[in-house]
């Protein structure tokens, strides 16, 4: 018997169900379920592998059952009943998977290894096909978030040498900043057909990822269960079950075509936010402006200003709740009280001035971590409130991380967002997390793995309690910038913080490449046109010192920077003269008549993927026969040229509109020739029919 479900078929012979093929590709038949227990044999010396595992090939078909976009096929060894679930989306081009594991020995075991899924037999490649078969991996960095990385097979150390390696293309992220080094995302290519497969990953936690050889061909297998990387085992009891984390395969004829499914994906478990339906514009006084000193007075010389330029909410960051100097604060954090030294006629009076000006008000908070400082916090919470490793508190950047698995630590979270949003006023509460507590807990956990994940869990639990009992609130998403920019998280935000880039000459490089990272209606960056760098000396903000070293182009540019996203406005653009600050109206306007557009696009990057240090950045959207391209001169003056593979009926500037650059059209290719370097332009492209 044949199953057929998505891009995926199944075989379901003597007892046993098993992967037979994937897109156009048929294999022979393969095991998707992978279980190592402890104490059973690994039929293998590949221990470190995540396949040949004790119960794979124990595992016996007991039944599967398909309803609408979903499929559950249960199997069972000696030892556990393994649930396969699978969700196909996008016309069955992405599926999403994860097992659920049910301990039926009539004992305890320990699970080791548990998989999301695996799916062997890439492409129904030989090992001889490694020069063929490419990988791109997503490299993060603070201020470098989502860099692509593409290598062949052969190049990263999988090769026909023997019939089975110990090698691996393997990726372990360790520590509770989801993605401070790699994106838990990846694409494989067939470079002989063009075929592609993109895996994502879901997990609030540790994930690894790896590729390696097996039976001759290559396999991918992904998750967060796995003892040798990511320091993680769980014990069950007889009865007792465990649910991995989702892991989402999409296939596609093409790298875009795959992608196009996983955006599908996206956009079906992305929330609902009724405030945030219209994807408006922010307003947030840190970046180059208040950093982490806000103060009353500053506000309301700012607001009515600001309220011109058009966006709808104006953000008060770090600062607002201590009474320490804003170098100084980050060790006295945890109370989330007004500070009467910044705000001396209370926050509320603050937020409804901005209100009065026509903007609704937002407030940072970092909900998860007490400053090793903050007496009154110390005092307060139990021990048992504490992440904590070894029995002692885990400290990291001066800072203690909460547990959310204690209620006292919710019920006090709860009350605070609810002050920040009845008392204070905030209508956009910003969540930021700037540390990492690393490989978890042994607290209440069988292992520091199974505690972090655990952890993650009751957070993102009490998240979503927050943003059902706070309907009328945007929630934001941030981690020192994007380092946890996964879908684990996203699922529960409106939207993310992408980078805390403070150059905007460098944000190109990371918004080129954010809508294969993130959902444009959901991916915040930074447009900061008063940043100053290379000016010499302390930058003071006044009218004539602001409108000699701020040119119009550095403003068009860092509009431009936030056109495929989330503007998040921010810097002295108060101080800028009526032309220029006409350019940013003009800007939040064009933002916010690609709403519509933005939330049904799909990535257009003409050139591929940007990387730091190329000379021209070229990346947009499309949906059907229209195309908004950003085109951003990173080098020298003079043409440049972008072939958008695309025959093109009409071309027009969007933003600026007083456009003095020459622009030609040929056959597809945009020539454009910049009077200088740091310039950029922003297109509307209508395809032929």
């Amino acid at each position: 018997m044949v199953v057929k479900f998505g891009f995926l078929e199944f075989e379901i012979k003597d007892g046993n169900i098993r992967l037979i093929g994937h897109g156009k590709y048929k294999t022979a038949p393969q095991s998707f379920a992978e279980l190592q227990i402890a104490g059973e044999n690994a039929p293998s010396h590949l221990n470190g592998k995540s396949v040949r595992t004790s119960e794979a090939n124990k595992l016996r078909y007991i039944s599967h059952r398909l309803s609408g976009n979903r499929l559950v096929i249960a199997q069972r060894s000696e030892k556990a009943i393994v649930r396969t679930v699978l969700e196909s989306f996008s016309n069955g081009n992405a599926v999403s998977a994860y097992n659920e594991i049910v301990n039926d020995s009539g004992e305890d075991i320990v699970l080791e290894n548990a998989p999301s899924f695996v799916l062997k037999r890439l492409f129904n490649k030989p090992l001889s096909a490694s020069k063929s078969l490419y990988f791109t991996k997503f490299l993060q960095g603070h201020h470098s978030e989502c860099q692509p990385r593409k290598n062949s097979f052969d190049d990263l150390g999988l090769y026909e040498g023997s019939w089975e390696s110990q090698r691996k293309i393997l990726f372990a992220s360790v520590g509770s900043q989801t993605t401070k080094e790699q994106l838990p995302t990846g694409v494989i290519e067939d470079a002989e057909t063009g075929a592609a497969l993109q895996f994502r990953i879901n997990s609030g936690f540790s994930w690894y990822y790896e590729l390696s050889d097996f039976d001759m061909g290559y396999y991918l297998a992904a998750g967060s269960a796995n003892r040798n990387y990511l320091g993680w085992a769980k014990k069950l009891k007889q009865g007792e079950s465990y649910k991995t984390v989702t892991m989402i395969l999409s296939y596609g004829e093409s790298v875009f075509e795959a992608d196009k499914g996983m955006t599908d994906y996206l956009r079906a478990i992305k929330p609902k936010c009724l405030p945030d339906e219209n994807l408006p514009a922010v307003f947030n006084e840190y970046m180059h402006l208040s950093w982490d000193s806000p103060e009353e007075k500053r506000v309301k010389e700012l607001a009515p200003a600001i309220a011109k330029t058009g966006v709808k909410y104006y953000v008060i960051d770090c600062g607002w709740h201590n009474e320490e100097d804003g170098d100084k604060i980050y060790p006295y954090v945890g109370q989330w009280k007004e500070s009467k030294r910044r705000f001396p006629n209370g926050l509320r009076a603050t937020t409804d001035f901005i209100r009065s000006c026509g903007m609704k008000a937002g407030l940072w908070i970092e909900p998860e971590i007490v400053g090793v400082k903050c007496k009154e916090m110390l005092d307060f919470y139990d021990e048992d409130c504490f992440i904590r490793r070894f029995g002692k508190k885990i400290a990291v950047g001066d800072r203690y991380f909460l547990d959310y698995r204690n209620e006292k630590v919710r019920k006090y979270m709860t009350e605070t967002i609810a002050r920040m949003a009845e008392d204070y006023g905030a209508d956009y509460i910003k969540f930021d997390y700037n540390q990492d507590y690393g490989a978890g807990t042994d607290k209440n956990a069988f292992s520091l793995g199974d505690g972090g994940e655990a952890c993650a869990e009751a957070y993102l639990d009490w998240v979503s309690e927050i943003t059902r009992k706070f309907g009328n609130v945007i929630f934001e998403n941030c981690a020192s910038g994007g380092m946890r920019l996964d879908y684990k998280f996203l699922s529960k935000f409106s939207l993310v913080s992408t980078s805390d880039q403070t150059d905007y000459r460098l944000y190109p490089y990371i918004a080129g490449n954010l809508a294969f990272a993130v959902l444009p209606e959901q991916a915040a960056v930074w447009s900061y046109p008063v940043g100053i760098f290379g000016a010499g000396g302390v930058f003071k903000p006044d009218y004539e010192s602001v409108n000699e070293k701020i040119t119009e182009e550095q403003v068009i540019f860092n509009m431009i920077n936030s056109f495929l996203g989330r503007m998040h406005l921010a810097s002295y653009v108060n101080l800028l003269s009526a032309r220029k600050f006409g350019l940013i109206q003009e800007g939040v306007k064009v933002h916010d008549e690609l709403t519509e557009f933005k939330k049904r696009a799909y990535p257009f990057l003409p050139q591929g993927f940007c990387k730091f240090g190329d000379e021209l950045v070229a990346s947009g959207l499309a949906r059907g026969d229209k195309i908004f391209l950003a085109v951003w001169n990173m080098g020298d003056a003079g043409h440049k040229y972008v072939d958008t593979g695309v025959k093109i009926a009409s071309l027009k500037t969007v933003y600026p509109k007083e456009n003095q650059l020459e622009i030609r059209e040929n056959n597809g290719v945009i020539d454009i020739c910049f009077t200088q370097k740091y310039q950029a332009r922003f297109f509307e492209i209508i395809k032929m029919q």
